[in-house]
């Protein structure tokens, strides 16, 4: 499942989504969805549970909570309308559901724009940080999703990377008062061909050029066991810029226990590392309907047991 499937469907929620909890879920559940406890924040996302909870957003807020969760993360959130996202921040509030990141700005899947250096589309950039610095207050939010865009083919590495260090560090200027930070998320080759950010290295080097509490890293492990793999060392050697962190198996960015990495370990190291942050769940489920929602429980009920 792409990232740009990710954010098209949690964007859709004008027409689609009511606002008010309207169905039960209590009756759909048996023994095995009791709350668990959880030694990670992991987060889900809108869809993940809705044929067990209902396509409620409010509804699936709280069988998110009743299932030990303690996080929720939503691309889309920046897009929905503003009587929703109060909603849903006073349910997650009420819940104990820890906002993740949502999608910071429009990104540039095909085009270079902050590669490019062109000032008007770096105000553009600038311009959706500051409209959803109020978003991020609405919800409770710590932080936001940036991807710098696509490659300008007719610059050279280095001015293109000067380019973006620019644009955030103007950003992180806007963001710093309000104590919001921007993770910048690196993304895999095959997915997504043409973007100008794809190592944790990469992102390492331009977080350290900002030099901002407001501009760190996004590890997504799905994105980087496909990138360049050797997963843990490559955490160890970025650790002090890393603020986020996102999952999904491979292959088929699905839940963990699908595909090939080890998630026991991984999480295990983390939870050494002392991570308190948010580990969203960006993928897919393997299976569907409620059996294969069910089954995404069961796999992070497994892999969590670490201790």
């Amino acid at each position: 499942m792409k990232r740009r499937s990710f954010i098209q469907k949690s964007a859709l929620t004008t027409s689609a989504i009511s606002l008010g909890g309207t169905l039960s879920y209590a009756n759909t559940l048996d023994s095995t969805t009791k709350a668990h406890k959880y030694n990670l924040k992991y987060a889900p996302h809108l869809g993940m549970f809705k044929h067990l909870a209902g396509e409620d957003p409010i509804d699936q807020l709280n069988f998110m909570a009743d299932q030990g969760y303690t996080a929720f993360e939503d691309n889309g959130m920046r897009n929905r309308p503003v009587e929703l996202q109060e909603k849903m921040a006073k349910t997650m509030k009420e819940r104990g559901l820890e906002m993740g990141v949502f999608v910071a700005h429009d990104i540039h899947w095909k085009t270079p724009n902050l590669a490019s250096g062109d000032k008007v589309k770096r105000e553009e950039f600038l311009n959706d940080i500051k409209n959803s610095i109020e978003v991020a207050k609405r919800v409770n939010a710590k932080w936001m999703t940036v991807v710098p865009g696509h490659v300008d083919l007719n610059l050279r590495m280095g001015y293109q990377t000067a380019n973006v260090v620019e644009s955030l560090r103007q950003a992180s200027a806007i963001l710093e008062p309000h104590q919001i930070t921007m993770v910048l998320e690196p993304l895999n080759f095959r997915n997504h061909p043409g973007l100008f950010l794809t190592d944790s290295p990469q992102a390492f080097e331009i977080c350290r050029a900002v030099n901002s509490p407001s501009c760190k890293i996004l590890f997504d492990i799905y994105h980087q066991q496909i990138q360049e793999g050797n997963l843990i060392p490559n955490m160890e050697a970025s650790w002090s810029e890393i603020a986020y962190i996102q999952i999904g198996d491979n292959p088929g960015r699905n839940e963990p226990t699908t595909g090939e990495i080890n998630y026991h370990n991984v999480f295990k190291w983390i939870h050494e590392k002392g991570f308190n942050g948010v580990l969203g769940m960006e993928h897919g489920n393997s299976r569907g309907n409620k059996e294969g929602e069910l089954a995404v429980i069961e796999a992070y009920k497994k892999v969590d047991n670490f201790l």
